[in-house]
């Protein structure tokens, strides 16, 4: 049978489990965590042993009989725990997940997760785990649930926040409920009994390095070089060090290189994952810059990212400001090193 995430809850408070279950999909702090619950009322249950199986290149799917076959050291029952990243079993894996199936061993659990699903994956294989067992495929989170995530998540860590608080959080994480999850724990923790509204959650959050790093490399991309400059300069006057910044600069500078050299820039958009809130902005840049701009200004990034530790020679926050002009003025160009 297949289940939501939410059905999955309710199936787990029960007192049995099936012999097999498959979670699969790419929002991954939501496969983590369903698959956190699954091991541990496993636990609860008195499976106490667990096998670990990487099916990556090069893996035996004998493995797989073999630790369904092995009597557990421990008289207890066992949880094999499958993890196939891309979803696709070979032909061996398919069959040696198929073959467990029709004679599943007693007092074991197999979970089966992957990073990777569309219903393009769906197989034979996926029909069998269905007939005895549970498939739960993830979906991600479409932009229009993201606030209701967050509200909730907020809930269940005790944290009470008025609807402009959660809005400002869902903006800031930008669909990556892997950076909302750790704010909401941090306000878990700075928030008291407060009910946070929008002025105090960003008083809470002030002092992320990371929120600074949104609002430069935002300021450049909108093509507003003086305001990204300026936040340049109140960063390194406050004692901010360069290499907290050029995460974020290096990895929205390696999508800008995506989007650009993608011949579909629609499908480029919604294979990125981005939300229609931000698309504004990198179409923009775009705009102001090909796929050569954006290469150039990648490699200045990067070597920024050596010279801010200590593996290169120049003064980073000179460096750092020329690739902001370039970024939001592209004739600026030419002020970045070698152009």
């Amino acid at each position: 049978m297949s289940l939501s995430l939410s059905q999955l809850r309710q199936h787990l408070a029960g007192d049995a489990l099936k012999p097999v279950y498959f979670l699969a999909g790419e929002e991954h702090l939501l496969l983590i965590e369903a698959s956190d619950a699954l091991r541990a009322r496993a636990r609860e249950l008195g499976y106490l042993e667990r096998d670990i199986l990487d099916a990556e290149s090069g893996f035996d799917w004998d493995d797989l009989a073999r630790a369904a076959s092995g009597m557990s050291l421990f008289a207890s029952r066992k949880l094999i725990d499958l993890r196939v990243p891309t979803g696709k079993p070979n032909k061996d894996g398919a069959a040696a997940i198929i073959e467990y199936c029709e004679r599943p061993p007693p007092d074991t659990v197999l979970l089966i997760t992957a990073t990777q699903w569309s219903k393009q994956h769906h197989a034979a294989w996926v029909d069998s785990v269905e007939s005895i067992g549970v498939f739960v495929p993830i979906a991600p989170l479409r932009p229009d649930d993201l606030p209701s995530w967050i509200g909730q998540r907020m809930a269940s860590r005790g944290v009470k926040a008025a609807r402009d608080a959660i809005d400002v959080l869902v903006e800031r994480s930008e669909g990556n409920l892997l950076a909302a999850a750790q704010e909401i724990d941090k306000l878990a923790l700075l928030a008291g009994d407060r009910v946070l509204d929008a002025a105090t959650l960003e008083d809470l959050v002030a002092d992320s390095a990371r929120y600074d790093a949104f609002k430069l490399t935002d300021a450049a991309l909108a093509g507003d070089a003086p305001r990204a400059l300026r936040i340049a300069a109140g960063l390194r006057a406050e004692g901010e060090q360069v290499p907290a910044l050029m995460g974020l600069l290096l990895y929205q500078l390696q999508l800008l290189v995506r989007l650009a050299a993608a011949p579909n820039p629609a499908q480029a958009f919604r294979s990125e994952r981005i939300y229609p809130a931000r698309e504004a902005i990198y179409r923009k840049a775009l705009q102001r810059g090909g796929l050569g701009h954006w290469e150039r200004c990648l490699a200045q990034a990067a070597r920024i990212d050596r010279i801010s530790k200590g593996r290169g020679a120049g003064d980073a926050w000179v460096e750092l400001e020329r690739l902001l002009a370039a970024m939001a003025v592209p004739r600026s160009a030419h002020l970045l090193t070698g152009a």
